[in-house]
């Protein structure tokens, strides 16, 4: 129940309209990891952390990055990920993602990298 009440808030907070800071994306998959824990060892309480702007920051703008990346790549006719105008990721799918790769390697990839092979596995462009 736990569980479930932190990922549909995390969705929810996802969805929210944001401002986002010029330097997110930099923080490590370890990090942010170890951040998303703590949160939900609090339970209802980790919606009044600080931490969850943090978090909630880094992944809208490593997704917003990522997809003027993807508009630029398109420009040149060969984009490195198709995902729709609007398209949604869930907690589940970013803490998913995180937790994929080994722990050894989380402290070297930035949440920017993370989320850009999140879009490029969920949204690969058809083949031409």
């Amino acid at each position: 129940m736990k569980r479930g009440f932190i990922c549909v808030a995390f969705a929810i907070w996802l969805a929210l309209p944001q401002q986002v800071a010029a330097e997110t994306g930099t923080m490590s998959v370890a990090v942010f990891l170890a951040k998303a824990e703590a949160l939900q060892a609090q339970g209802p309480m980790a919606l009044f952390s600080s931490d969850v702007s943090l978090l909630k920051a880094e992944v809208a703008g490593s997704a917003q990055a990522f997809r003027k990346q993807i508009k630029a790549e398109a420009a040149s006719g060969k984009p490195s990920a198709c995902p729709p105008e609007h398209g949604a990721l869930t907690s589940d799918d970013i803490m998913a993602q995180m937790r994929g790769y080994p722990a050894a390697a989380r402290p070297r990839i930035s949440v920017s990298q993370a989320v850009a092979d999140l879009f490029r596995k969920r949204y690969p462009c058809p083949a031409h």
